[in-house]
This record gives structure tokens, C-alpha cells and sequence, in this order.
């Protein structure tokens, strides 16, 4: 007989497994629930888009682009990023095209993260940061969100403060949460960063959703903060195309430099043709300027209707998510009630505690309203006949 040889594989992540997004995406499509949990919307982007990416495939430019990404698009970026932000970013030095948001920031990440490093994560927070920081052999730091409003306490974020702390991981507009940061927020973030070599990464993949009138606010706009930080968003979240997982990253031309000699191991280049579609596309700036009409306009729908239900429904000042409190339906944990939810009654969403270190459980989950009208008008229908406790 041949012996049978074993070979044993240390984890280098061993606590995770399948994401919460994969699960909950999964029971609802084997209950056939109304799928609420997972951020992408469930309606087509701008057929001229498609048009845009087809001449290009035909036109040939179907082969690698430049490992930084296709200068055309790079420069139409810095014409948005300008107009919507006021700050000035370089074509060539301080901007990568990158495949998707997640890409970009574990590239960042692994750009300046050393063993021992410690980084600053805001929870709940978006749950790639931790993975990519432990496969670079830095130690997570978390300040939890204010429970009223999801805001932060700048002195909680000082007294973590030590000689190894090289990163601070903002997002805004906030994912879970949708909180959004201010005006005060960046001047805090300035006074506790003067004077160090301390990092931030900017996650804004939501930058062109923002309701009530209110102005994305960017660590780009404040020179202070632009210097040593990489701002990142994403093509997906902003023109509905999750799928084509195209983003960027702005940063300065040092930050920059490093970046790339990770990006260009990682993935190289990013789908060429693509590319040269966004190009032209963005040459309209109401493809993304009426970005926030169109989202507040489910958002208003979406929560309004819930209103009608036992939940209790927390603002949502940007992205496409908004939370609820289900206290008056049922003690169950949040894992278990958003199981129930899809497997009872239809509807999926995504368990808030999932999004912290600690599992913290206040009884939220996070439901997405990128869907089509028909589709939240399904899910309340489900919705409303749920029983208060």
C-alpha cells in the first residue's frame, strides 16, 4: 500500500470562515427571501455605460492597461475630485486604478503595516480591515461608535494612542451605520495625527451618497490630512456596477510609490476596457452628481415603510443601509433573529454585532435599500406582518 502523506496547514486567518454577507446571501437564496443583506443593488447600471464598455472591447483595447490604470480615466478623476472636494491630486503619481475598494485598501495596508504595528479601527467597521491588518502582522486597536448616534469620542481614540501606532482606518459615509463625519470630526482627526508619522486610511466608496442636503466630507479637503493619507472609493458603489469591481486610490506621491509596489504584485492591472468606458462616462457629472436624489428617494421610501412595522428604525445620514432596532419583536441574538427573518418571513439582512470585535449585540441589523422599488415594496409587505412581542 502507498502511504498516504499528511500535510498540515497552519491558518494564517484560523477564526475566519465564509463571510456573514456569503451566508446570509445563501439562506436567501434557498428560502427565496427577499435579499436585503448584502450592499449591491439589485437593478442595471446605465445601459449607455454598458454601450461604453462594448465600443471599447471592439475598439481593442482589450490587453493589459498601465499597471497605475488608464491615464484618461486618472484624469477624469481628478477633475471629480476637484470640483466635488477642492483638493488637487496628480494624473500620473498620486492616483491607481484598482480592482474594487477592498483591493485598495488591503493594498494600502500592507503598503505600511509592519509586524507589531498597531492600527485604529472604528466598531462597528466594514469587515475587511481586521483580516488584511492580521495577514500583515499588525495588532487591531478598536473605539467603539457612541450608541446614539454612531459618532465618535475623539478622547476614547487618544487614549489608544502608543509608540507603536502607525494607522487610523476612517469610513464615511459609514458602513454599517451610515453615520457620516464632520467638519469637527477632521480637525480632531488633525490635532491627534500633527506631529507623527501616523497613517490614515479613508475608506469613502460612499462618497456620492449623501442625504438631506449634507456634503460628503473627505480627508482629501484638508491638507493637513491629505499628506499622509490614501483615500479610496469605488466605481461599483457609485454607477451600480459591484460586479466590474473597478476603484481608486488618491494619495499623496510617497504614499503613492509604495502602494503601487504592492499593486503591482497583487493584481497589476485592472479590466482595461472598463476603464476606458468610466472615462467617458464621467464626462457627464449628472451620471454621478444625481446620486443622492436617487438613493434618498429609497432610502425615504424604504424607512418610512418600515415605520409601519415593530422596528425601530435609526437615521440614515448616508450609503445605501440604514439600521433598525428589533427590541419589540424579539430577545433573540442578532445572528439568530436575522435567520429567523429569512427563514420565517421572507426577508434578509445582516446582523450588526458581525461588524465588531467584540460581537457586541444591541439588537440592529443593517438592511440595504439599493434595490429596485418593486423589491423593498415585496420585503415590507413581509415585513408589516411581524408581531410586536
Amino acid at each position: 500500500m502507498k502511504s498516504i502523506l499528511m500535510i498540515n496547514v497552519l491558518s494564517k486567518l484560523p477564526n475566519l470562515s465564509n463571510s456573514i454577507f456569503s451566508t446570509m446571501t445563501a439562506l436567501a437564496n434557498e428560502c427565496g427571501a427577499v435579499n436585503l443583506s448584502q450592499g449591491f443593488p439589485d437593478f442595471d447600471c446605465s445601459p449607455r455605460l454598458i454601450d461604453l464598455a462594448q465600443f471599447h472591447m471592439k475598439k481593442g483595447h482589450n490587453q493589459y492597461a498601465p499597471m497605475p490604470g488608464v491615464l484618461q480615466l486618472r484624469e477624469k478623476i481628478v477633475e471629480m475630485v476637484e470640483k466635488q472636494q477642492g483638493a488637487v491630486y496628480h494624473p500620473e503619481r498620486e492616483i491607481t486604478i484598482t480592482a474594487g475598494a477592498t483591493q485598495a485598501i488591503f493594498t494600502a495596508i500592507a503598503s505600511i503595516i509592519r509586524p507589531d504595528d498597531e492600527v485604529i479601527c472604528f466598531d462597528p467597521c466594514y469587515d475587511s480591515y481586521a483580516p488584511a491588518i492580521d495577514l500583515c502582522g499588525g495588532m487591531v486597536k478598536t473605539v467603539s461608535l457612541l450608541p446614539n448616534d454612531f459618532s465618535i469620542n475623539w478622547d476614547d481614540v487618544k487614549k489608544l494612542f502608543s509608540h507603536k501606532t502607525k494607522l487610523i482606518i476612517v469610513n464615511t459615509p459609514h458602513n454599517p451605520t451610515s453615520a457620516t463625519l464632520t467638519d469637527f470630526d477632521m480637525n480632531q482627526l488633525i490635532k491627534l495625527t500633527q506631529g507623527t508619522d501616523i497613517f490614515i486610511i479613508s475608506d469613502e466608496v460612499y462618497d456620492k451618497v449623501v442625504f438631506d442636503g449634507k456634503k460628503h466630507i473627505s480627508v482629501a479637503s484638508y491638507p493637513d490630512l491629505r499628506e499622509r493619507s490614501f483615500v479610496i472609493s469605488s466605481f461599483g458603489k457609485m454607477f451600480h456596477i459591484t460586479g466590474w469591481k473597478v476603484g481608486y486610490c488618491l494619495a499623496p506621491e510617497k504614499l503613492t510609490a509604495e502602494f503601487r509596489k504592492v499593486h503591482q504584485y497583487l493584481v497589476f492591472s485592472v479590466n482595461t476596457p472598463v476603464q476606458y468606458a468610466l472615462a467617458d462616462f464621467l464626462a457627464d457629472e449628472d451620471e454621478y452628481l444625481s446620486l443622492n436624489k436617487f438613493f434618498q428617494e429609497k432610502r425615504d421610501f424604504f424607512s418610512n415603510a418600515l415605520r409601519t412595522t415593530p422596528f425601530e428604525v435609526l437615521p440614515a445620514s448616508g450609503s445605501y443601509f440604514l439600521l433598525a432596532n428589533y427590541e419589540k419583536i424579539s430577545e433573540k441574538s442578532d445572528l439568530d433573529f436575522t435567520k429567523e427573518l429569512t427563514i420565517r418571513h421572507g426577508v434578509a439582512t445582516i446582523p450588526l454585532s458581525v461588524f465588531y470585535k467584540t460581537r457586541l449585540d444591541k439588537h440592529y441589523i443593517r438592511f440595504c435599500f439599493a434595490k429596485k422599488h418593486e423589491t423593498l415594496e415585496k420585503a415590507v409587505e413581509k415585513l408589516v406582518h411581524i408581531k410586536q412581542v
